[in-house]
């Protein structure tokens, strides 16, 4: 019979590892623009063994098994601190909604306004994605343009005259997925947002707190190297056993 507490150390152990490397993640992002900290969500499995009326008998803890293992993870959509930059295609939304941007893959959203212009002069990231305004077009800035101002409702205004307006879209958190370069997908599309507000010249910071941050690590570390004596212990129990055992048969 194979011994219950190895597994249910083993499933911690994993979990415990998972949340570690998601922890990590959030600490290398502290500084990048927009991003949403990731965090872990542990449960709890009872099993009963035998057959037992339920929870009132008062064999069922004794006759039992609890097994903690990760069941999920989630992100943290609250919103970062803005930072002042003062650059003229560097914005922030304030409050709820993502922008739009265009990948090889199809429209993503993203919380990072950190925007710049290409050789083409049409609006777009660091990594050369188009930004979408609200009809999921691409926008194009005038070439020699002298000013450009972003309304709060995004507006884009070359030498006063308006030439585009910069998008922003809603979904709801559990349709959101992760894809990385800080981008996510929204499963069943986005909707455009009417009423959000810009902020030109500002930046979005990472909203991981690093003092929580560096705290859960070090808590998760303890108890993974706590799971681990154990498991070495058990180890160490089973091997004296079978050891105790071939002597007795010799």
């Amino acid at each position: 019979m194979v011994d219950n507490s190895s597994y249910i150390n083993i499933a911690r152990q994993s979990g415990l590892l998972k949340e570690l490397s998601m922890i990590a993640n959030n600490i290398a992002n502290i500084s990048t623009t927009g991003y949403r900290r990731e965090g872990a969500v542990f449960t709890e499995f009872v099993n009963a063994h035998g057959n037992l009326a339920g929870a009132g008998n008062k064999d069922y803890a004794e006759s039992s098994t609890s097994i903690g293992r990760l069941g999920a993870h989630f992100s943290d959509f609250s919103v970062g601190d803005m930072k002042r930059t003062g650059g003229t295609f560097d914005l922030a939304i304030d409050g709820v909604g993502f922008f739009s941007v265009d990948t090889q893959a199809g429209p993503r959203l993203t919380r990072a306004g950190n925007f710049m212009t290409n050789s083409e002069n049409a609006l777009v990231t660091p990594m050369g994605y188009p930004v979408l305004d609200a009809a999921g077009s691409a926008i194009q800035i005038p070439q020699g343009a002298m000013s450009i101002a972003i309304a709060g409702d995004g507006t884009i205004s070359a030498d006063g005259s308006p030439v585009g307006r910069v998008g922003v879209f809603t979904a709801e958190d559990v349709n959101l997925k992760r894809m990385g370069d800080n981008l996510w997908e929204a499963v069943g599309g986005a909707e455009p947002l009417a009423d959000a507000r810009i902020l030109q010249g500002f930046l979005e910071g990472s909203n991981v707190n690093p003092v929580n941050e560096i705290a859960r690590m070090i808590e998760v570390q303890r108890s993974y190297e706590a799971g681990q004596k154990l498991l070495d212990l058990e180890n160490e129990r089973a091997s004296k056993t079978i050891s105790a055992i071939r002597q007795a048969i010799k």
